[in-house]
């Protein structure tokens, strides 16, 4: 995820400010406490800079918090790429991808909670989480394609409707993985797999 729309004036890597910044928002959030309970001043004053010091960076703590996610995206993508580009079996590539996702949001529960909280206030935030959302939707369609192309996967949806489908499923499951609910991790994943699989390639069974 880029984090030029989310930091008002992007810094170089160096920046030691900004990442105390973030920092001390992570270590906030890790603690347990609500984003909507965290101050912009003590934020600062944790963090060791002043108050102007954040608004240099970031339009409110909603965009501070949608940077630190910069690294999630990171993964997320990385995962996703795998899917196309790694060796195996469909059913052993799509497990692989969505188990990822979920050891990618257990690492960074905190991180995702608060997000899911500002996605819901905050249109700017919501704007920036559908639009890497979507970034995603290319590169899973393509994936369809070429299996339709080489004759593994069967006819069906239009690619990048199914493609957006999917990620939505992967995307709500994620959610209720968050707020502690939804199945046992296995039967999730297990759930999943198949509509993926039966979605794809007319088959539950390892395509």
């Amino acid at each position: 995820m880029s984090i030029s729309p989310l930091d008002r004036r992007p810094p170089g890597r160096g920046d030691e400010r900004r990442a105390a910044l973030l920092g001390a928002l992570d270590d906030l959030l890790r603690d347990g406490v609500d984003l909507d309970e965290i101050n912009v001043a003590d934020l600062s004053k944790r963090a060791g800079v002043t108050r102007s010091a954040f608004y240099f960076y970031f339009e409110n703590k909603e965009f501070a918090a949608a940077a630190l996610m910069d690294e999630v995206y990171a993964d997320a993508a990385e995962i996703t790429t795998a899917l196309v580009g790694q060796a195996g079996t469909p059913r052993e590539r799509i497990e692989a991808t969505i188990r990822g996702l979920f050891d990618t949001l257990d690492r960074h529960l905190h991180l995702y909670k608060a997000m899911l909280d500002a996605r819901g206030r905050h249109a700017g935030v919501r704007e920036l989480w559908e639009r890497d959302r979507r970034s995603f939707v290319p590169l899973v369609a393509d994936m369809i394609r070429a299996e339709r192309a080489s004759g593994t996967a069967a006819p069906g949806a239009d690619p990048d409707a199914l493609a957006w489908v999917l990620l939505d499923l992967n995307d709500r499951a994620m959610e209720r993985r968050a707020r502690g609910d939804g199945p046992e991790t296995d039967q999730h994943v297990e759930a999943l797999v198949s509509i993926w699989l039966r979605s794809i390639y007319g088959t539950g069974a390892d395509a």
